[in-house]
């Protein structure tokens, strides 16, 4: 999927993991269960691209929510971010970077939380 294309899609799937000492038996299961492999990104996190969408396991604690965080690239993180400010959206984490780009996460009105992510 090219840079264009991807734009206001949905292309990553992040699934909490409760602690550290679990990120390897969570990987474990779904390597044995569907053949994913893993690249790990320090000690709390994970990915895979051979899940379909790209997919995370995130370790990392605190953890804010035990719940599956769809994330969606754009092109323009900034004007992301205030279409979802003057959307009502409320910003539960600000802007920060990690390795391959920066995101933030928000809630919906109902009270969902998804990320928001581009390159750097």
């Amino acid at each position: 999927m090219n840079k264009s294309s991807r734009h206001n899609s949905i292309d990553f799937v992040e699934l909490a993991v409760p602690s550290r000492a679990e990120l390897a038996s969570s990987k474990s299961f779904y390597s044995t269960v569907f053949g994913w492999t893993y690249k790990d990104w320090g000690d709390d996190y994970a990915d895979t691209q051979s899940s379909g969408v790209g997919s995370g396991l995130n370790a990392h604690a605190p953890q804010p929510t035990a719940r599956t965080l769809a994330v969606i690239y754009v092109d323009d993180l900034e004007a992301a971010h205030q279409r979802v400010v003057a959307a009502a959206g409320k910003i539960v984490k600000e802007i920060f970077s990690f390795p391959g780009g920066r995101r933030f996460h928000f809630t919906d009105p109902a009270g969902n939380e998804l990320a928001v992510w581009c390159e750097r």
